[in-house]
């Protein structure tokens, strides 16, 4: 992610005291609230939660979303502390698909549960990926790639750098039914080198990373793991249109506050966020950063969490993927 720019942008502001709500007394919020950001400052859930942030203390024309950085444990950590905090409007998490649908079933005793623990508000960010391969590898498209794989079982390498990146990958092979090598790297900053200089044959990737390579004529860009065209790289097919069909494998981020909170609290945030996420200013923002603006009522966002607990379950036990 290219958060250099957008982070400076948002420093000045967020060193600024919180100022305390200037509502009549019980209107909400009438204090700050924190949100929780489950992993380190400059990736992607920090920068979509600073935007959504931003724009909250913007439209109430005060600082009333503070942002707390809680990394560790792949978003164990923060997410937890969000499920444990006081169901009362003022604490929120930017949820994503590894931490409220992967990781439920990728650690063996999960302190918390993502459906029970939370109340879904709304997504914020979708970030779909680009399958690439290095340019000698002897494929054009996701069909010729199966057929490759098939062809030579085992002896094509697919790089990743995270579990989301890898399980996209499992899932790729699950659904063709081949046989890939997985090669694993802590970061981005060590995968996508490796692919370009051919030690790695191909890689699940950010748009961000991968697309300037693609257009460098350094990587072939095959396809993207989101169900539709993602609308800066519309010249590429998706996976399931070009070789794969009922292929998709996209990070949604997301709101969630803990369970109990109240209901009109929640569809006020809902209506709050989600008028900030549909608005062109911030769809233009996160085109940059290689997402898609998504958003919808808290009852359907709660169904696609569902749905994604369900579907990386059988993901992780079919690849046999486990915490580390």
């Amino acid at each position: 992610m290219r958060v250099v720019t957008i982070l400076a942008l948002f420093t000045p502001f967020l060193m600024l005291p919180v100022v305390q709500a200037q509502a009549q007394s019980g209107a909400y919020p009438s204090r700050a609230i924190r949100f929780i950001v489950p992993f380190p400052p400059g990736g992607a859930t920090d920068v979509v939660t600073r935007v959504v942030a931003q724009k909250m203390n913007e439209q109430y024309k005060r600082q009333v979303a503070v942002v707390d950085n809680r990394g560790g444990a792949g978003g164990v950590l923060g997410s937890e502390l969000a499920a444990r905090a006081a169901p009362d409007g003022y604490t929120l998490v930017m949820g994503t698909t590894g931490t409220h649908a992967i990781n439920a079933s990728l650690y063996a005793k999960p302190s918390y549960d993502p459906v029970k623990d939370f109340i879904a508000v709304t997504p914020s960010a979708l970030l779909p990926n680009m399958l690439v391969a290095h340019p000698s590898i002897p494929v054009k498209n996701v069909r010729e790639l199966i057929a490759l794989a098939k062809a030579r079982p085992g002896d094509l390498s697919y790089a990743s750098s995270g579990n989301f990146l890898y399980l996209s990958g499992a899932l790729f092979t699950s659904m063709a039914k081949v046989k890939m090598l997985h090669v694993p790297f802590k970061g981005g900053s060590q995968a996508m080198p490796a692919v370009v200089a051919g030690e790695v044959g191909l890689s699940f990737a950010t748009i961000v990373s991968s697309l300037p390579l693609v257009e460098a004529n350094k990587l072939r860009g095959l396809a993207v793991t989101s169900a539709k065209r993602f609308p800066s790289a519309k010249t590429y097919p998706t996976v399931a249109e070009s070789g794969l069909p009922g292929y998709e494998a996209v990070a949604w981020y997301g709101v969630f506050a803990p369970a109990g909170t109240p209901r009109e609290i929640v569809q006020q945030l809902n209506t709050d966020i989600v008028r900030i996420v549909n608005s062109a200013e911030v769809r233009e923002l996160f085109l940059k950063q290689g997402a898609e603006s998504y958003a919808t009522s808290p009852d359907e966002f709660a169904k696609v969490v569902q749905g994604d607990v369900a579907k990386w379950a059988k993901v992780v036990k079919e690849s046999g993927a486990k915490a580390d």
